[in-house]
């Protein structure tokens, strides 16, 4: 990286702060969650309706908070959703402190906390690219800081749960919001023009013809639909079950550390490798995922297991890095809160139908079964990735700058010789 673009502006060190303080937050949530209402003599069943009005409100408004980025610029509305969650978060805190709270009423903060991400992940693309000069480097080092902090999120959460039980856990969560918003606030950003439509639903129209107009775009998240119901969805609550059988649940959080090892690993890869084709050189790396898959299926030993998830953790952060980067540098700015919104309603769907169908499908067909068909997957969809000339052939985009336009729809993908857009 030359020094005529650093990184570590006052605006990125800014975004960098307010990102990873609030993944640390993010990552107490489930241990508050739990041992709350645990303890307040709610079934394992709460726990879950919790976390499910959360992501019922993320997943169903994250298209609107996209149209209303473009409308009132990101930032704005990611110091709002920070507000907005500052306040949810903390109603939490006061609830929690006060003894057993009604059920309803943690719902409807829950889902409130959720409308907020809604509001705030959108921004979260669109504006990398306007802070950092180099958007891979930008995407790798949160990749980074973001994995030690969903780490040390739940470390913290489970002391805090000793020493001041559920309310000082969301209290402190509560605070992350409000650095976050704080930070994002004192950003100084150039005047973004705001994309005002007809109406909503019009706005909405428009970014899924902006969507449609690039085949790699929706080439990718179509076979990461399969991928997510298939792969990624049943995986995280198997290798709950796997582990823990096997071993103990304390084998199994020392095994999601190790995977956030990986995750930090394939992020400082991504920091040093900058391939011409960061979509080819990302479908590689997926390949590591089966790895994590067969060691869950198969009696190994102890050594090989954490191998599995460590190179499990470093092929999927580095292929993050690589399609986040090519997502902000080849869509143009006014389009891209939109599109991202898009992509990320469709994983989380798919994420969520994957894990729903984990269970029954393993009670049905077995579980080694289940975690040998998924390896079988992973590397059937690398090989659509690869099939795929528009996404194999597809180039970064070299020197990007926010201000530059993005390349146009129909010239987006190179040729069949590999030209440059």
């Amino acid at each position: 990286m030359s020094d005529e673009t650093p990184l570590w502006n006052r605006n990125f060190r800014l975004f960098f702060l307010a990102r990873t303080v609030a993944r640390f937050g993010d990552g107490m949530v489930p241990v508050a969650l739990a041992a709350g209402l645990l303890e307040s003599g709610h079934g394992a069943s709460s726990v879950s309706f919790a976390l499910g009005a959360w992501m019922v409100c993320f997943a169903g408004f994250v298209l609107f908070g996209g149209v209303l980025a473009d409308r009132f610029t990101p930032r704005r509305m990611m110091v709002l959703a920070d507000v907005m969650r500052l306040f949810g978060t903390a109603g939490l805190a006061v609830i929690f402190a006060g003894g057993a709270p009604p059920l309803w009423l943690v719902y409807t903060l829950s889902a409130l906390n959720g409308l907020g991400a809604a509001l705030f992940q959108p921004g979260v693309a669109s504006m990398l690219p306007v802070l950092s000069p180099d958007v891979q480097r930008g995407n790798a080092v949160l990749r980074v800081a973001e994995s030690l902090a969903t780490m040390a999120g739940p470390a913290a959460a489970g002391a805090l749960a000793g020493f001041g039980g559920p309310g000082t856990i969301f209290a402190v969560n509560a605070a992350t919001f409000g650095i976050s918003g704080i930070c994002l606030f004192l950003v100084r950003m150039p005047t973004m023009k705001a994309v005002r439509g007809d109406s909503m639903l019009t706005e909405l129209v428009g970014g899924w013809r902006e969507f449609r107009a690039r085949s790699w775009l929706w080439g990718v998240i179509a076979i990461w639909s399969v991928y997510g119901v298939t792969v990624l969805g049943p995986m995280v609550p198997l290798e709950a079950v796997v582990v823990t059988e096997r071993y103990s649940s304390a084998m199994f959080g020392l095994m999601m550390t190790v995977h956030g090892a990986g995750n930090v690993a394939g992020g400082l890869l991504a920091l040093r490798l900058r391939p011409a084709r960061p979509l080819f050189a990302g479908t590689f790396a997926l390949f590591a995922v089966a790895a994590n898959l067969l060691v869950l299926a198969y009696d190994v030993p102890l050594p090989l297991l954490a191998a599995g998830f460590f190179a499990g953790g470093t092929g999927f952060a580095f292929w993050l890095v690589m399609w986040s980067t090519t997502v902000q540098t080849m869509i143009p700015p006014e389009a891209l809160n939109r599109l991202h919104a898009y992509d990320v309603a469709g994983s989380l769907i798919m994420l969520a139908v994957g894990r729903a169908l984990a269970g029954p499908a393993a009670e049905a067909i077995g579980m080694r079964e289940v975690l040998v068909g998924g390896a079988v997957v992973n590397v059937l969809v690398c090989a659509a990735l690869f099939t795929s000339r528009p996404i194999r052939n597809l180039r970064r985009v070299p020197h990007f700058r926010p201000t530059q336009p993005a390349p146009r729809p129909e010239t987006a993908c190179p040729t069949a010789e590999g030209d440059r857009p």
